[in-house]
């Protein structure tokens, strides 16, 4: 049996309930730390543990309550945890009200960094929004470094481009400051990436093979939810639009057969032996009626995926839960 296959029966799915946008870092220090969107979206929470296995139950910290009012009030969502040049960084989405529909598009990206060296110690200090070339509907920010450049991957609404957010990219002067110029990268184009929503949001990005990947999620958050793939050569000039590739189709989406309704909105990990992991989230079955965002039965599922011969990913079909679904909103 392979290495492979060995890992992918160890993984125990789902490895976190109810916590959509996984974002799962392996440190130095030989922890997985998590964090996701929480329920009621009103606080960020990161757990970890040794073992992906381990998270459901792992240490556990509110790190960050959301304001009783203003901008960072409300709908805190799709928070990642990044170390970035020997400190802590939390980026995340909040809105400032919650009435109806269009409280979506008041969010906006911010950021919050801790200098301890454990960020279950110290203190988390507020950086503030992280600005944008224009001002509007912004959220899903993801950060990555190549060649000791500092890049930042988000979504955002462009009001003279069809539908609700599209991919962007930009260099950063430090973890909290973008600088120079603002590059789109895609937008909900396909007729995957419009049912419900026209939307690009949620980037992940792993390097790999001399190019660089982002992974993204289109449509809206039920059963129709589903990832696109864009990629660039490593030594491109990444703020250059014309050096990204996107595929026409879906690469991860609904698998009816194992019962995993919606996967998106990944991030990427390794097992302990360097094998590459895929964290989504997936709901267990379609929504069933009213707005699938209030459903919190979206949970975090991990599984291995493999590369092909040309050098891209091969994440294969969404692999069915080997635990049943909690009854408690944790």
């Amino acid at each position: 049996m392979s290495k492979t296959s060995i890992e992918t029966e160890q993984l125990q799915n789902p490895i976190v309930f109810t916590r959509a946008d996984p974002w799962v870092y392996l440190h130095t220090d030989g922890f997985y730390y998590f964090t996701g969107s929480v329920p009621g979206y009103q606080a960020i929470e990161i757990r970890r543990a040794k073992s992906l296995n381990e998270l459901e139950n792992g240490e556990k910290k509110i790190v960050w309550i959301a304001h009783d009012e203003g901008p960072l009030s409300q709908l805190i969502w799709a928070p990642e945890i990044h170390f970035i040049h020997d400190s802590w960084y939390i980026y995340f989405a909040a809105s400032d009200h919650a009435e109806d529909r269009n409280q979506f598009y008041h969010h906006r990206m911010f950021v919050i960094e801790n200098n301890h060296v454990d960020p279950f110690e110290g203190t988390w200090v507020e950086k503030g929004q992280v600005i944008t070339q224009f001002e509007s509907f912004s959220l899903d920010a993801t950060v990555f470094e190549l060649r000791k450049t500092l890049y930042y991957v988000w979504a955002q609404q462009d009001p003279r481009i069809p539908g609700n957010s599209n991919l962007y990219i930009s260099e950063m002067a430090n973890p909290w400051t973008l600088k120079g110029k603002q590059t789109l990268l895609s937008i909900p184009e396909y007729p995957w990436e419009q049912i419900g929503f026209m939307v690009n949001e949620g980037p992940a990005v792993i390097i790999r093979n001399n190019k660089v990947f982002i992974t993204y999620s289109g449509s809206a958050t039920d059963e129709n939810y589903a990832m696109g793939l864009l990629w660039a050569d490593a030594d491109a000039d990444l703020l250059n639009g014309f050096s990204w590739h996107k595929s026409v189709e879906p690469v991860f989406k609904t698998s009816e057969k194992n019962a995993q309704y919606g996967p998106g909105h990944n991030s990427f990990t390794t097992n302990k032996q360097g094998e590459d992991i895929l964290i989504y989230h997936s709901r267990p079955e379609k929504n069933q009626s009213g707005d699938p965002l209030a459903n919190p039965n979206r949970h975090a599922i991990a599984q291995v995926f493999t590369w092909d011969e040309a050098g891209f990913p091969v994440f294969g079909e969404p692999v069915a839960n080997t635990k049943s679904e909690e009854k408690v909103i944790k």
